[in-house]
């Protein structure tokens, strides 16, 4: 039999299926089952949560192009807004030129040229861990077909009223411009709450306001009181004087302030707090910006104009205290926004924006609670509920040069504005040339949300027809069946696509939501550069194979639960593939080639017995798989593999030798059972259990095995039990040879020639009550018996008896331990706690050895 080496192997065979077109959609199938790839970002390469969500789509795909579906495993890539244009930017940067130098046209020529780079870097590694998508179907979310259906969504939307452009309130990043609410991370800060003294006009008094950012006071426009708080009623309506501008703002009162929060008198900044925002609108105040949206303050801050509004802070609150206007500072730890691309601090601010508005969610909302989609685990679907329910406007709009356009035009004669599909070349209005388009472009995850969908052709226009889509395809693979992706992109993502689904299609997108949890460390820590806990999927392909971590994932992907990976359990399953391999090499040495299942008659009470735990393994990883109970299949199949068949299956047939032709088909048919999850190893030894290639004969395009109905053979789990008792026996009695066992169980007569040939005893006799003077050894559902006349017991009694007077002493100590007050009194609880359990778990171990010892002295 030929050597597995699974670096050569693994390569060869993807690209034999990737050439014979194996990934594609057989439209010959009457039923159909699609998934999307989650797109990753076209400058990403592969890291464990993509090697994790691929690795289950993978076991699915596989899973039902084998079970006669027409499979469409949609792949492609994301433009990835703000992370591509970072990395160009930085390119640029590093050449001593910006953006702005080279202009918009020149910069986007840039980053196309770097998608052709590196767009393909991740899509190749997810073919080392072997994944199987329709690859001919690639898309990209700005490839000509995509941004068609952007902008047509983007026009539909804008036409009924959904999109909206207004003065609102976002997140803004510095560096990145308008974020949405959930592209925000928060993250505990230990800074300063400063307490400032606001002189109230004409009068000696002043009131007392606390901050934590206050280089944003320069845009105060009102100090706020409770109508209600007694302390400040006098004051309402008079007005102070901002210190160091000397710029008068008025008292207002409002019942949005806390009269038990700090001095219950609060700044407020319309431009810079979205409460404060609020307030503003309500009390008409001013909004005043006092730095621009690079976060450098302008002439509002006085001498600190031109500096970083976070740098300026220190000294800021130095001049406000030198010049008498800060009474306290104290510490405060409190929740810092940051981007979740560059982890600059977040700026509330006013800026004309393109938004969503949150109406679009309502059919999405009631379509999931109508039961229209199912989410697994299930609880998902109360954070699902949750998130929508707290829905705001969905800021669309990026500040940035990559991405989809906004197709919003101006009219520069007219002032018309409006939406279009096409390029256009008047204004629709009056007819002048002389119009421009928004600069700005769509959030990244707009387009993403029109992916299950628009990828199969939804006003695609004639582009990639019969190609990348055909016409079809929106019928018999929308709504898709199934999506695997993460928890953490439930809301950038999953419910976005929900929304659009639901609005464009009048249906949810999927059927099924599979969110798996995160992949951890060994120790259940996340993982991180500056920890030095990564662990690369393809590092550890190199090091175990593909197969290895395909199935280690699968393995531990337990419904809800992180998944703690470890190279300890890499290994397990690499000696998992050991043992496949050596079993195949076990049945090659007694044949060369073996039948598939269906053309091999089951004669032997062996192979009867194996083909049932076969079926039963079938029923067992079908059920499974259908529910997305993806660790507990992978456990059946190798419980099945590396118990019944490799460990006791070889073993017996080395007494019905006349059954391993049988045991031959009935392994090639376990082979496409456990296909899904080791595509390589179980390949390569279906063709060398069958003599045939891959080209002519791929496993891949075998029928998943099917549950048949099949009469429970002969009960050799019980002859194994007899089998493990004797052997129990002669380990601990250290006898070479027994004359004569016997077996108090129900065993057919066949039983004996097993029992006899692998437990190496000379005579097995049936019995139906204990006989006397004998070693007995008592399992589960069986009893074994040797005479001690046979055996020599001594060696057993002074073992037993060795542990007896360690217990003993063990006991003793503990015991004297637990008398002594001090200990009790002032050693910690879970001390005391722990060696009272040992005690108890000695106590409990002699009472066993006192029993084996009585016996043994009868």
């Amino acid at each position: 039999m030929r050597e597995y080496n699974p670096h050569d192997i693994e390569q060869n065979f993807y690209n034999l299926w990737e050439n014979k077109g194996f990934f594609k959609v057989d439209y010959s199938k009457k039923k159909n089952f699609c998934i999307v790839m989650p797109p990753p970002n076209v400058t990403g390469s592969l890291h464990i949560g993509h090697a994790l969500t691929f690795t289950l789509q993978d076991i699915m795909v596989r899973y039902k192009r084998m079970d006669g579906y027409a499979t469409l495993w949609q792949p492609g890539t994301d433009h990835a807004g703000i992370a591509t244009q970072n990395v160009v930017e930085k390119q640029l940067l590093a050449e001593g030129i910006t953006k702005e130098e080279i202009g918009r046209e020149e910069f986007l020529k840039r980053v196309w040229k770097w998608k052709e780079y590196s767009g393909g870097t991740i899509t190749k590694q997810l073919r080392h861990l072997g994944a199987s998508p329709a690859w001919s179907r690639e898309r990209f979310t700005m490839d000509e077909g995509l941004q068609r259906a952007v902008r047509v969504a983007f026009k539909k939307l804008y036409e009924e009223g959904l999109i909206v452009k207004g003065n609102y309130m976002v997140n803004w990043c510095p560096k990145d411009g308008a974020l949405s609410d959930i592209e925000v991370e928060y993250e505990t800060h230990k800074g300063q709450l400063v307490h400032i003294k606001y002189p109230i006009k004409d009068s000696d008094e002043f009131v007392v306001v606390a901050t934590t950012r206050p280089e944003t006071y320069f845009g105060d426009t009102a100090v706020m009181v409770n109508p209600e708080d007694e302390r400040y009623k006098h004051l309402i309506g008079k007005k102070v004087i901002l210190p160091l501008v000397n710029r008068e703002i008025p008292i207002i009162a409002d019942e949005y302030v806390d009269m038990e929060f700090g001095t219950g008198c609060v700044k407020v900044t319309p431009a810079h707090d979205p409460n404060d925002y609020e307030v503003g609108l309500r009390h008409n105040l001013e909004i005043i910006k006092v730095f621009d949206e690079k976060g450098i303050l302008n002439e509002h801050a006085l001498e600190f104009k031109g500096r970083d509004r976070i740098e300026a802070r220190e000294d800021i609150i130095k001049k406000l205290e030198s010049e008498g206007f800060i009474e306290k500072i104290e510490e405060h730890t409190h929740q810092v926004g940051h981007c979740y691309r560059c982890k600059s601090v977040i700026e509330p601010y006013v800026s004309t924006q393109w938004f969503l508005k949150k109406e679009v969610a309502i059919p999405a909302i009631e379509a999931a609670n109508r039961g229209d989609v199912k989410f697994h685990p299930k609880q998902w679907k109360n954070n699902y509920d949750a998130w929508m329910r707290e829905l705001r406007d969905w800021c669309i709009s990026r500040q940035l040069w990559w991405g989809h356009q906004i197709p919003v035009y101006y009219c520069d004669e007219c002032g018309h504005e409006w939406a279009s599909v096409e390029e256009p070349t008047e204004c629709p209005k009056c007819k002048s040339k002389n119009f421009h388009q928004d600069p700005d472009v769509l959030d990244t995850w707009f387009s993403s949300a029109l992916w299950p969908f628009s990828t199969l052709g939804w006003e695609n226009g004639e582009w990639g027809k019969g190609e990348k889509w055909m016409p079809e395809d929106l019928e018999r693979f929308y709504p898709n069946n199934l999506l695997i992706t993460g928890f953490d992109i439930l809301f950038f993502w999953v419910a976005r696509m929900m929304m659009m689904g639901t609005h464009f299609l009048k249906d949810v997108p999927f059927r099924d939501v599979y969110l798996h949890a995160l992949v951890r460390d060994e120790h259940g820590q996340k993982m991180s550069k500056s920890k030095g806990n990564v662990i690369d999927p393809l590092e550890m392909i190199e090091k175990y194979s593909a197969d290895a971590l395909r199935f280690t994932l699968a393995i531990l992907a337990v419904q809800g639960r992180d998944i703690k990976l470890s190279e300890a359990k890499l290994i397990e399953s690499r000696n998992f593939t050991n043992k496949l391999y050596n079993a195949a090499r076990f049945l090659k040495m007694h044949r060369d080639k073996f039948e598939d299942l269906d053309n091999t008659e089951i004669k032997t009470d062996l192979g009867k017995w194996m083909l049932y735990k076969l079926n039963e393994a079938t029923k067992q990883v079908r059920r499974e798989l259908d529910e997305y109970r993806f660790n507990d299949a992978a456990m059946t199949l190798y419980r099945f593999l590396w118990q019944d068949f490799c460990d006791w299956g070889i073993e017996l047939s080395k007494v019905s030798k006349e059954s391993i032709t049988e045991l031959g088909s009935i392994y090639k048919e376990a082979m496409k059972l456990l296909h899904p999850f080791m595509p390589f190893i179980t390949e390569f030894l279906y063709q060398e259990l069958s003599l045939t290639d891959i080209e002519n004969n791929s496993i891949m395009l075998k029928d998943f095995p099917q549950v048949k109905e099949i009469e429970k053979p002969a009960d050799f789990d019980m002859i194994i039990e007899a089998i493990v008792s004797l052997r129990r026996i002669k380990a601990l009695t250290g006898a070479k040879e027994i004359k004569k066992a016997y077996v108090l169980a129900d065993l057919p007569e066949l039983a004996k020639e097993y029992i006899k040939k692998l437990a190496r005893v000379n005579e097995v006799e049936f019995v139906n009550s204990q006989i006397p003077n004998a070693i007995r050894d008592i399992s589960d559902n069986l009893e074994t018996m040797v005479s001690k006349e046979e055996v020599d017991i001594t060696p057993l009694i002074e073992r037993l008896t060795k542990q007896k007077e360690k217990l003993n002493k063990e006991i003793e100590k503990l015991e004297k331990k637990l008398a002594n007050k001090n200990f009790v009194e002032r050693a910690p609880q879970e001390v005391v706690e722990k060696n009272r359990n040992e005690l108890n778990e000695f106590k409990e171990k002699l009472q066993k050895i006192e029993e084996e010892l009585r016996k043994l002295n009868d």
